[in-house]
């Protein structure tokens, strides 16, 4: 199998924002920085952000200041030397008014990402990650103790045992699978019948299994493809919730496809015409933000 490379970064990657972990240590700076009247904040509410620039479609992150409300605030890190902070204001149930905010709707971000600037895709995506980690992690696993919130967010400390827990991110292969001039996608349950779309197979990373290991258990379970040679293409941060996409193109050994019913509704081999004429063949890719298009289109694009 060819080496084919990413012909572009995917969404959520690519942004210059600094981490700037050495000051998540410093909790005096920490409260000074959140206190200081250049700092930005990012809210989210009920997993959706504020945009603006919708009208003239050309979205980008809305950073306000400092909200006048008791929350509790994750240090993302420097963009620009300014600090940046995410709040989740989920428990208000009418945040423009409590917080003065400008009026425009909260906003599902992945209706936007394709058009976002890699800088707020990764603001967003960091944002929209940590806060759903500190939603999950209230509670101790040790001791079942309260967490609080400790070293700028990114740990949440047991109040009773005093265990240290750290942000979550699920590893996940995500794989093409070709085999001469055509490529398998599958249709998964979780898609919306109606949209009708077809993308690469995907699946978690079990415990004491490598990625590539990965990749062949998961096409022979879910459509019974051997697979062989697997090559390496690129990640992406997927923070719905909180997962790592480590996307592989893979080489398969057998055609014949055993689907396996519970999980997958279908699953095809395609041509590159097949693929080309979907409009005509009245079927879907998956969405442009997604690193599953971005490793069809560059097998397209070869």
């Amino acid at each position: 199998m060819d080496q084919i490379t990413p012909a572009r970064p995917n969404a959520y990657t690519g942004g210059s924002l600094d981490r700037a972990a050495h000051r998540r240590e410093d909790a005096v700076w920490i409260d000074t920085a959140i206190a200081h009247p250049d700092s930005r904040f990012v809210l989210f509410w009920q997993g959706k952000t504020l945009i603006t620039g919708m009208e003239a479609r050309a979205p980008s992150a809305l950073l306000v200041p400092r909200p006048d409300a008791s929350l509790n605030y994750i240090f993302l890190g420097l963009q620009n030397e300014v600090p940046l902070f995410a709040a989740d204001v989920s428990g208000l149930a009418d945040p423009h008014a409590a917080l003065a905010l400008p009026e425009m709707p909260f906003t599902d971000m992945r209706q936007i990402t394709g058009t976002l600037h890699p800088d707020d895709a990764t603001i967003l995506a960091t944002a929209r990650a940590m806060l759903h980690w500190h939603a999950k992690t209230k509670f101790c696993s040790v001791c079942g103790g309260a967490n609080t919130p400790t070293r700028g967010g990114y740990v949440m400390q047991c109040t009773q045992c005093g265990t240290d827990h750290f942000p979550r991110t699920d590893p996940a292969v995500i794989m093409l699978v070709a085999k001469d001039d055509k490529i398998l996608l599958g249709q998964s349950h979780k898609f919306p019948p109606e949209r009708n779309f077809y993308s690469t197979l995907a699946g978690f990373v079990e415990p004491g299994e490598s990625l590539e290991d990965a990749v062949r258990r998961e096409v022979f379970e879910e459509v019974g493809v051997q697979v062989g040679h697997v090559r390496y293409h690129s990640s992406q941060p997927w923070p719905f919730p909180a997962s790592l996409m480590l996307g592989y193109y893979a080489e398969a050994l057998t055609e014949e496809i055993t689907l396996e019913t519970a999980e997958m509704r279908d699953a095809r081999w395609f041509k590159r015409a097949d693929i080309e004429n979907r409009a005509a063949l009245g079927f879907n890719l998956p969405p442009h933000d997604s690193i599953a298009r971005r490793l069809i289109e560059d097998w397209l694009n070869r």
